[in-house]
C-alpha cells in the first residue's frame, strides 16, 4: 500500500466524499490563498519587535513554526480542512498593546502564551464551546468586518495612500510609494477577479518587482508622505546583497522563550487586561471563523454549529501557546480555508497538505528581505475586502441585529481598537433587545457578557482606580 492509500484510508477521505488528488489541490489552494501570513505578520510585529537586523526573517521563521504545529493538530485531531496560523488583526493589536500600552513585546507575547494556555483548558472542558454558542448572532457576523476596515485603515497607511488623520495624502499623486500601492491593489483584485489562485501572493510580488524596476530606473521613494520635508533620499528596494542562507536566518533563540523574560517586574492589573483583551479578541475571530467555515463546509448542525468544535478549538488554543512561546502573536483558524474547501477539501489531509506547504516556504525566507516594506500590505486592503463578506448575512432590518452589528463594524476601525468594537456590539445587543421587548432571545449569559464588558471599560480607563 502506498503513502497515498494510507493517507487516504486514515483520513477516511473517499468515505467524506473526497479523494487524495482533491485534498492535495485543496491544500495547495489554501496555502496559496492565506501564504500572505508569512511576509505580513513579520512586517506587522516588527513594528513592535526588534532584536536585530534579522528580525524580520526570523519572525517569518516563528510565523511558519507556529502556523505548521497548529495544522498537525487539525490534521491528526480534529481531521478538518482548516489552515491555521497568527492571526491578521490579533497581530495588529498585538503591536497596538505594545505600543499603546507601553509595554515590553517581551510581556505581550507572555500574555499569548497564558492566553494559549487558558484556551487549552478551558477547550479541554468544554466551556469554551459552550460560551461560543451563546455569543449574539449580529456580534459573530459583523467581528471579521469591523477587523476588515481596521487592517484596511493600517494598509493604507502604511502604503502613504492615506494619512495618519484618515484623509487622502495630500501629495499621492507625486509619491511614487502610494502610485505603487494603489497599482499593486487594483492588480491583486484584477487576479482575484479573474480567478488566480494565490492572488495575493502574486500580487505583492508582482508590486515589488514594479518597486525595483523604478528603482532602477532612478526613481526613489519619499521619506515621511506630508506636505513638508518631502526629500528624494530612500530606494524603494533594499537589494539581494544582504541575502544569505546562513544559520543567523533561521536562528530563533531572540524571540523563543523571550516571553520566559515577560513575567519579570510585570504590573499585575495591566498584565491581566492584555491577557483578558487578547482572550476576548481571539474569542470572537476563532468562533466567527469556525461557523463559517463549517457552513461552507456543510459541517454544521440544524442550529448552525460545528459539530464536535472543541476539536478545531483545541488546535488554535494548542498553536496560540507555541506561537506565544516561539515569539509571535495569537494563532487562528483563517477564513481563507474556504478557499481549499471549495475546491473540495473535506478532511485533515487538506490541513496537513497546508502544513507540508509552509514547511517547504522555509526554504525561501531570507529571500523576504528583498521584498520593497510597503509591498505586503496591499494584502491588508484585499483581505479588508474578503473580511466584509459576512454582513450580508446581517439582519439588518432587524433592530436588535442592526445596532450591535453596526457598533461592532464602526467602532473597531474608529478607535483603532478591535476590544472596542466586540465590547460595544456585546453591551448594545441583550439592551436594545430588551429596549425592543424582545427578552426572548436574550440568553441570561449574555447579559453576563455585557457585564463583563463594562468591567472591561471600567477597568481599561481606570474608572476603578
Amino acid at each position: 500500500m502506498g503513502i497515498t492509500d494510507t493517507l487516504s484510508n486514515y483520513f477516511n477521505v473517499q468515505e467524506r466524499g473526497s479523494d487524495f488528488s482533491t485534498e492535495l489541490i485543496a491544500g495547495l489552494t489554501t496555502f496559496l490563498t492565506m501564504s500572505y501570513i508569512i511576509v505580513v505578520n513579520p512586517a506587522i510585529l516588527s513594528a513592535a519587535i526588534d532584536v536585530g537586523e534579522n528580525t524580520f526573517q526570523l519572525l517569518a521563521v516563528v510565523t511558519i513554526i507556529a502556523s505548521i504545529v497548529a495544522m498537525l493538530v487539525m490534521a491528526f485531531y480534529a481531521d478538518l480542512p482548516f489552515g491555521l496560523a497568527p492571526g491578521m488583526g490579533l497581530n495588529a493589536f498585538f503591536v497596538v498593546v505594545v505600543l499603546e500600552l507601553g509595554i515590553p513585546w517581551q510581556t505581550a507575547l507572555a500574555a499569548v502564551f497564558i492566553e494559549g494556555i487558558l484556551f487549552i483548558l478551558l477547550t479541554a472542558i468544554g466551556a469554551r464551546e459552550y460560551v461560543i454558542k451563546l455569543f449574539p448572532e449580529p456580534v459573530k457576523l459583523s467581528v471579521a468586518a469591523g477587523i476588515g476596515l481596521f487592517l484596511a485603515l493600517i494598509g493604507l497607511e502604511q502604503m502613504r495612500i492615506i494619512t495618519e488623520t484618515v484623509s487622502i495624502n495630500p501629495v499621492i499623486a507625486t509619491d511614487p510609494v502610494a502610485i505603487l500601492a494603489v497599482i499593486g491593489i487594483l492588480l491583486t483584485f484584477a487576479l482575484w477577479a479573474r480567478g488566480v489562485r494565490g492572488a495575493i501572493v502574486v500580487g505583492i510580488l508582482l508590486t515589488s518587482v514594479a518597486a525595483y524596476i523604478a528603482s532602477a530606473v532612478g526613481i526613489t521613494a519619499r521619506e515621511g508622505g506630508g506636505e513638508q520635508g518631502l526629500v528624494d533620499t530612500a530606494t524603494f528596494a533594499p537589494g539581494f546583497d544582504g541575502v544569505t542562507y546562513d544559520l543567523a536566518s533561521y536562528d530563533i533563540t531572540p524571540l523563543a522563550g523571550a516571553f520566559i523574560e515577560g513575567f519579570q517586574n510585570i504590573e499585575a492589573l495591566t498584565f491581566a487586561l492584555v491577557i483578558f483583551t487578547f482572550f476576548f479578541v481571539d474569542f470572537f475571530d476563532t468562533a466567527g471563523t469556525l461557523t463559517g467555515l463549517g457552513q461552507a463546509a456543510d459541517m454544521t448542525d440544524e442550529s448552525g454549529d460545528l459539530e464536535d468544535i472543541d476539536k478545531p478549538l483545541m488546535a488554535d488554543a494548542v498553536g496560540t501557546t507555541v506561537g506565544g512561546a516561539l515569539g509571535t502573536s495569537t494563532v487562528t483558524t483563517y477564513i481563507e480555508s474556504a478557499a481549499g474547501i471549495g475546491e473540495g477539501g473535506r478532511t485533515g489531509l487538506t490541513a496537513l497538505f497546508v502544513a507540508l506547504f509552509f514547511l517547504i516556504a522555509l526554504a525561501v525566507v531570507p529571500l523576504l528581505s528583498v521584498i520593497p516594506s510597503f509591498a505586503p500590505y496591499v494584502a491588508l486592503v484585499v483581505v479588508a475586502v474578503m473580511m466584509l463578506r459576512n454582513v450580508v448575512e446581517i439582519a439588518w432590518d432587524d433592530v436588535t441585529h442592526a445596532v450591535p452589528a453596526g457598533l461592532t463594524i464602526m467602532i473597531m476601525p474608529l478607535t483603532s481598537s478591535i476590544a472596542y468594537g466586540i465590547a460595544a456590539g456585546i453591551l448594545a445587543y441583550p439592551i436594545v433587545s430588551l429596549a425592543a421587548g424582545r427578552t426572548d432571545q436574550i440568553h441570561p449569559f449574555q447579559w453576563v457578557m455585557a457585564l463583563a464588558c463594562v468591567g472591561y471599560f471600567a477597568v481599561r480607563f481606570g474608572a476603578l482606580a
